[in-house]
């Protein structure tokens, strides 16, 4: 195998590589996906599938949240905004849908680098905000049926020739292949002994009731959102950095229904159908790199998105297969 002078290899330009994945969440199916789409060989390595993975549980509104450095998630959010759009569109995959929302501030703020990266984005007027808030804006984007669209990821990674080996990964050196991209998501603490990654635990209730448009309230601290789905309204939640308890806890769920309440008072109680909890991979920056191993073997990293898993799921898969193609080919 040849090698450049900074000691990645070159393989030629229509070498195919026989490629290991970590993790069979989002990103990891998203990754799989668009390196087959380039010709490789793929093998993701996962203790968890859907309906176990903290995807399953996401809420899941196209929205970055938890998620930086700014330039490059906003970048990346766009990119999957658009190719969500274009599965919806193009190839009919019904679980994914448009849905307006409206974000309440409490002052006046100026708009988000995104903003102008998507169709839809307007200043609300005055007559439109909340009680308790004095600006706010509304946005058009997706919304994903997570126990409909995970299956449906897994389904895309094997019909293009993905396979997935359900095992416990020890080490990164331990996996076959020319290369290993790495979409633990909170095994990385383990995994890669990363300490700057921690759960922010979610919790998450459902409810048998259309608000008409999704209602949020951005902020950690105080974390409000309605995201209207076609079978359920996602009603949320919390944001508790440090917290690894996956267990319902009544009193957040009562917490959630108070603060929903305070932006959607028509939301009727006895129509409740569900509560989950999953943990977000967070970090104060999302690890998107290519790393070379003490034993020679190379890893890509792409964990660490925070809230924001789906949401930078495309465009970071599309990071991986540029860094694939422009440093191992």
């Amino acid at each position: 195998m040849r090698l450049f002078s900074d000691g990645y290899p070159v393989l030629g330009q229509d070498s195919v590589l026989d490629i290991s994945i970590i993790g069979a969440g989002v990103s990891g199916l998203s990754t799989g996906i668009r390196l087959l789409e380039a010709g490789h060989d793929v093998t993701i390595f996962t203790e968890s599938i859907s309906p176990d993975t903290v995807s399953d549980t996401a809420a899941a509104w196209w929205y970055p949240f938890l998620a930086e450095p700014l330039e490059k998630t906003n970048q990346w959010s766009a990119e999957t905004f658009y190719e969500l759009v274009r599965l919806m569109e193009e190839e009919g995959v019904s679980c994914i849908t448009m849905r307006k929302g409206k974000e309440f501030l409490e002052v006046e703020s100026p708009a988000p680098g995104w903003s102008k990266q998507i169709p839809h984005f307007r200043i609300l007027d005055s007559d439109e905000i909340a009680p308790g808030y004095t600006f706010g804006w509304e946005i058009e984007a997706p919304v994903i049926e997570m126990h409909i669209y995970m299956p449906w990821l897994m389904e895309r990674f094997e019909s293009l020739g993905g396979d997935l080996r359900i095992t416990k990964v020890g080490s990164l050196e331990e996996l076959p292949g020319d290369l290993v991209v790495n979409c633990c998501g909170l095994g990385g603490k383990e995994l890669c002994q990363d300490d700057d990654l921690e759960p922010v635990r979610g919790q998450i209730v459902y409810v048998e009731q259309d608000p008409g448009f999704g209602r949020f309230d951005q902020r950690p601290e105080s974390l409000i959102y309605t995201i209207p789905r076609r079978d359920v309204t996602v009603l949320g939640g919390t944001a508790q950095r440090g917290d690894w308890d996956e267990t319902i806890r009544e009193e957040d769920t009562e917490h959630i229904l108070d603060k929903c309440e305070s932006l959607w008072p028509e939301l009727d109680r006895s129509k409740i159908v569900g509560v989950a909890v999953g943990l977000r991979p967070s970090r104060k920056l999302v690890r998107l790199e290519i790393e070379k191993l003490a034993s020679g073997k190379f890893v890509i990293h792409n964990y660490g998105h925070g809230g924001a898993g789906v949401t930078l799921s495309w465009g970071c898969a599309d990071e991986v297969a540029s860094i694939v193609s422009s440093k191992m080919t």
